[in-house]
């Protein structure tokens, strides 16, 4: 069998039918839990909710946005794990067992049955994969791509000038604003949102500047260097190429974040700043480098020149992160001011539900906005996941998400996707002529 995946032999076959049944169960996943947000936000259904999350004792529409989001979840997990099967990577049955118990223990703690679905179909995958488990181990390319980036010096050297530029940035942000913040245990919680925020969105925009270019050239690269057809010649199947170069590409960029974690938690000591927003600023990096290191490795599996697959990867990693957000919210303000006014408010309630809802996504789309306005909802709602917004139309409440939920629901989509498409295109390239 050659890169190509033209014939694939009988093992390959049977991975190859228990991804199916993975992407079947994404698949379901998706439509449930898609079905679950429409009831939720515009048809409460009180014996619907009940029967989906029949121990959460809340309100139906939270109760069933709840689990759209679970759901949403589930099918995302199952891609990704349908991605690793493919790749033969060693840790898809590890994803795959984590999600069985993660259902399993919703449905034990919150009566959670839509994730039933889920774990039939992970179940059912998982008892195919048994027979098959010798062929999972760790992805030679993701292997040789770290070793070659971690041999020597170099790597070290970046990480401790890396540290080093954040550490002094860190310093001179405390030196300027520690001298207008005045004194007391407010000035100190101020100054220490200040401080997580700078250092946050430093390696916000490392993670822009380098996940696309850092994956945009991975298997572009090899072409212009002309091994591209030594690879060919190997038993190395096309998802473990792909995977394994946005592995290589990542893990380093991963290793930076953690390295900056100690600098982040030197906010606890002025306060302000507690353990949830810690993590869900570190979640919302980790998906935003997977996101952007998944769009430069489908560029470059779709061209054969670098500089043009980065410069299409920024492209649309400008488009989506800035451009999009910015033209979307104007819209909406504009739509907002035409149809939503002070005399007319009163008669449009479910007009307003859907602008509400409308914003909701643009702001997701971001990651600035998606952590400004969660960190708003922790503090002001002391909540992380659900709250309820109240309608300036009617009074009336609907259930909302935390911006990051949906930002994390919508990128790992998306990675996942630019991922299959990747690996799409790079059987295509690798037909033999």
């Amino acid at each position: 069998m050659t890169l190509s995946d033209a014939s694939l032999d009988p093992r390959d076959q049977r991975l190859e039918r228990q991804g199916r049944i993975l992407a079947w169960g994404a698949a379901a996943c998706a439509l449930i839990g898609l079905a679950a947000l429409l009831l939720g936000l515009f048809l409460p259904l009180p014996a619907l909710a009940g029967m989906l999350l029949f121990r959460s004792g809340g309100a139906p529409d939270s109760g069933l946005v709840a689990v759209a989001a679970l759901c949403l979840f589930n099918g995302v997990g199952l891609v990704a794990a349908r991605v690793g099967v493919a790749a033969r990577e060693l840790w898809s049955p590890f994803l795959l067992a984590l999600i069985a118990a993660g259902n399993l223990i919703l449905l034990i703690a919150l009566g959670f049955t839509a994730g039933l679905v889920a774990l039939v179909f992970a179940a059912w995958a998982g008892a195919g994969l048994w027979g098959e488990r010798a062929s999972f181990r760790r992805n030679p390319v993701a292997l040789r791509e770290l070793r070659g980036r971690m041999r020597g010096g170099r790597a070290f050297l970046v990480i401790t000038v890396y540290i080093g530029l954040m550490s002094a940035f860190t310093l001179l942000l405390y030196a300027i604003y520690s001298t207008t913040a005045g004194y007391g245990s407010a000035a100190a919680g101020e100054t220490g949102r200040v401080l997580f925020i700078g250092i946050a969105g430093i390696e916000l925009l490392l993670i822009i500047f380098i996940a696309p270019a850092s994956t945009a050239g991975a298997i572009s690269i090899e072409r212009e260097h002309l091994t591209y057809d030594l690879l060919r010649a190997t038993l190395l199947s096309a998802p473990a190429f792909v995977v394994g170069k946005l592995e290589g590409a990542l893990v380093f960029l991963f290793v930076l974040l953690l390295a900056a974690l100690p600098l982040q938690s030197l906010a606890f000591l002025f306060g302000g700043v507690g353990e949830t927003e810690v993590v869900i600023v570190f979640v919302l990096l980790a998906v935003t480098a997977l996101a952007l290191g998944a769009t430069g490795i489908y560029f470059s599996a779709a061209h054969d020149r670098s500089l043009t697959a980065t410069v299409r990867a920024y492209g649309l990693v400008a488009v989506l992160m800035f451009a999009v957000p910015l033209l979307g919210s104007l819209a909406l303000e504009i739509v907002n001011q035409l149809l939503i006014n002070p005399g007319a408010v009163t008669n449009q309630p479910a007009l307003e539900t859907v602008l509400v809802y409308a914003g909701l996504l643009l702001t997701s789309l971001s990651p600035v906005t998606a952590a400004l306005n969660s960190q708003q909802v922790l503090v002001e709602r002391q909540s992380a996941l659900f709250w309820n917004g109240t309608l300036a139309s009617s009074g009336g409440t609907i259930p909302m998400l935390s911006p990051w939920i949906v930002y994390t629901i919508i990128y790992l989509a998306l990675a996942a996707l630019l991922i299959m498409a990747a690996i799409r295109r790079t059987r295509q390239n690798r037909e033999p002529a």
